[in-house]
């Protein structure tokens, strides 16, 4: 059955509008890639100006073709695409590659234009990538499209690639070929008018060619879209994304501890990382990465085995991956007792295994094979530092034999010439080869990432809690634009089913009396005032008050502190003081494209000092919640320390989820901070918290 994008990657005919006789004209290199790449089906030449290009019979106009068009490449100037689609809707072509540049990357009036476009497209019914693209690539031997003006073809290969900018496109096909990487399909999607990403994971989901999907991504078109269905396809197959514009000042000012710590670049990674998409830092990375992922079993856990001839690379590749959070295996008293019966007395049997630089491929091929029948082995990297007396190839043909032998995942580090890695760019058969510890270590890490992400059940249900939503709307309607008064901040987490401490909210120091005699001593004050913000910072708490007395004595100093800040007290907080357990937050802030975003981590006054906090994007499950929780550096705090109790990690995820959902029934919250929220085994509850509320 014929997919929505297959006109445009398995046409049985193109059309190329705007082919050229100019030797240094896109026209000319587009028509002559596809010629050389042998496509196979009939192309067809447009340009009133030729009556042949290529040696092809040229045509003037789309209409004048006298066979039916499945795919037309545009490329002519802007100013004229309207009318060459217009001629191809009209001749019935059914997909379109809009090379043409000059559309909403130049601003309001290219934006304008490239709108009639998509609206003229749909109308259709016809799917068109563009404009301002490199074009497209499929090397299935069955069509041979290369419909880009890029220099360099693609390989043969299980990666299906798309790319949002046409110049690092063409930079990606150059590097993909330095590698000997292969490709089942390239895209260069431009501006995204229509065809967008989203487009291409549905496209690549179920196709049985693409092992690895990655994508070069500078926006997002529909992230909430993107989630929904990278989070079903990711199960199916990994997903490899570099996303550009990491940088903080991209982040917008926000006056909470979650809009602080959020910016752009966290939402991207909540987004990625709650739908099972692997994040690269740069492209030689994502292919690093995405070698492993084509080549190699899934691990089952994260525990590593080193087989070395040489110390120092097995020092560094010991560092390397116990900093991304893999395991070094502890290998078991037989296989040591193995490994010495034929490893050099100076050989260490211990993990990293070094069979000093006498190592032979024949050593290779008994150390490896006895470190990845270790049951506490659930991957391999094997390091050789090319010696005089033996062959690189020889060895890692030894390395390959072992590793297709086995179910587990093994990488290799060859530390050779450049002749080596020319004489096995042609292989396929060898397990993933690099030049340095560190990235083989990288790529092992998300290997086993995925793993886990893969063995993780899916779950279905998103929990809904019966909570009283009109009285929120209530409250939060009390505000046209800024904060909640904390009064009803709390309420908000009460109707909400959070647990609190015992408060009172009072506008008088009597009643502030009265209020800490009503929960009973020892309590916390704090300090109420327009627009005051951050309470420590202008002398606005005071904890473990003990009696009226001392009560007293913190109201009088309050008084002048805030004052002192530039704030006028207009209320007081008296609060029960909660003990034990540790200090956590929870936060939620919005982000212009993607909407709410959940913020889990340790909490206290140090918060934005230590940043050990997670992200995550509504609808939440209850084990993503979970997920959120374990992720933290903190968390064996919450586990339990020294005969401490831990905390109630489900009713963390309880809170969690009940943010989420009020997150999503009402927007106008612009950000929420619970900080700190006391995470206690019997007693959690939480201590403060402030509400910002958008304009209606």
């Amino acid at each position: 059955m014929e997919r929505p994008l297959d006109p445009i990657f398995s046409p049985r005919s193109i059309a190329v509008i705007g082919a050229s006789r100019r030797r240094d004209s896109i026209g000319f290199a587009l028509l002559h890639n596809l010629i050389a790449d042998q496509f196979s089906g009939a192309i067809y030449p447009v340009n009133p100006h030729a009556s042949s290009v290529h040696s092809l019979k040229c045509y003037p106009s789309v209409a004048a073709i006298p066979d039916p068009i499945d795919l037309a490449v545009i490329l002519v100037p802007r100013d004229k695409v309207p009318a060459a689609l217009d001629d191809c809707l009209a001749h019935g072509v059914r997909g379109l590659v809009v090379i043409t540049a000059g559309f909403s990357e130049t601003g309001p009036e290219g934006a304008a234009r490239e709108k009639e476009l998509r609206e003229r497209v749909r109308a259709a019914g016809v799917r068109m990538i563009g404009p301002n693209c490199m074009g497209v690539i499929n090397t299935d031997t069955a069509v041979s499209l290369n419909a880009t003006f890029a220099p360099t073809p693609a390989r043969r290969g299980s990666i299906g690639f798309v790319s949002q900018s046409g110049a690092l496109g063409v930079a990606i096909l150059n590097v993909a070929q330095d590698l000997g990487i292969g490709l089942t399909q390239f895209v260069s999607m431009g501006n995204k008018a229509d065809v967008s990403g989203n487009d291409l994971l549905v496209h690549w989901e179920d196709d049985p060619e693409t092992r690895v999907i990655a994508m070069y991504l500078e926006s997002f078109g529909n992230p909430r879209r993107f989630t929904e269905i990278a989070k079903r396809v990711s199960r199916k197959k990994p997903i490899l994304v570099v996303k550009s514009g990491r940088t903080a000042e991209g982040a917008r000012a926000a006056s909470s501890h979650t809009g602080a710590i959020a910016g752009t670049d966290v939402t991207v990674s909540a987004f990625l990382d709650q739908c099972g998409v692997l994040r690269a830092n740069t492209i030689e990375e994502l292919f690093d990465v995405a070698r492993a992922l084509d080549r190699c079993p899934l691990p089952q856990g994260f525990r590593v085995g080193i087989v070395t001839n040489a110390g120092g690379p097995a020092i560094m590749a010991t560092d390397a991956c116990v900093n991304l959070g893999l395991q070094i295996s502890e290998l078991s008293d037989a296989t040591r007792a193995g490994l010495r019966a034929f490893l050099p007395p100076e050989a260490s049997v211990a993990n990293p295994v070094d069979m000093i630089a006498s190592a032979t491929a024949e050593s290779y091929r008994r150390t490896l094979a006895a470190v990845l029948d270790d049951p506490s082995v659930d991957m391999a990297l094997v390091i050789n530092v090319t010696p005089l007396l033996s062959n690189p190839i020889d060895i890692l043909e030894a390395v390959g034999a072992v590793a297709r032998e086995r179910t587990k995942p093994v990488l290799a580090v060859m530390m050779a010439t450049d002749e080596f890695y020319e004489a096995i760019k042609e292989t396929t058969h060898l397990p993933p080869v690099y030049r340095f510890p560190e990235s083989a270590a990288r790529a092992l890490f998300l290997l086993a990432r995925y793993a886990a992400w893969v063995r993780r059940p899916a779950e279905t249900a998103v929990p809904a809690f019966a909570v009283e939503d009109a009285a929120v709307a209530r409250l939060l309607d009390t505000v046209a634009d800024g904060y909640l008064d904390p009064a009803d901040a709390f309420r908000v987490l009460d109707l909400y089913g959070i647990p609190l401490a015992r408060w009172r909210q009072v506008p008088t120091r009597e009643e502030a009396l009265a209020a800490a005699g009503e929960i009973g001593y020892p309590v916390v004050l704090k300090a109420v005032a327009p627009d005051l913000v951050h309470k420590s910072e202008a002398g606005a708490v005071q904890v473990d008050l003990r009696n009226a007395a001392e009560l007293a004595q913190a109201l009088d100093r309050m008084t002048a502190s805030v004052a002192a800040a530039g704030h006028a007290v207009d209320g007081w907080l008296v609060q029960e003081m909660a003990r034990g357990g540790h200090e956590v937050i929870f936060g939620i802030t919005t982000d212009p494209r993607f909407g709410p975003l959940l913020m889990f981590g340790l909490g206290g006054k140090y918060v934005e000092v230590f940043q050990d906090v997670r992200f995550g994007v509504p609808p939440l499950e209850r084990g993503e919640a979970l997920d959120m929780i374990r992720a933290i550096r903190g968390f064996k705090l919450l586990e339990g320390v020294r005969g401490e109790p831990g905390a109630d990690l489900d009713l963390l995820a309880d809170v969690l989820l009940r943010l989420a959902q009020l997150a999503q029934r009402h927007p106008r919250i612009q950000e929420l901070d619970i900080n700190p929220f006391l995470a206690a085994a019997d007693h959690a509850r939480a201590l403060d918290v402030r509400i910002r509320v958008g304009a209606r």
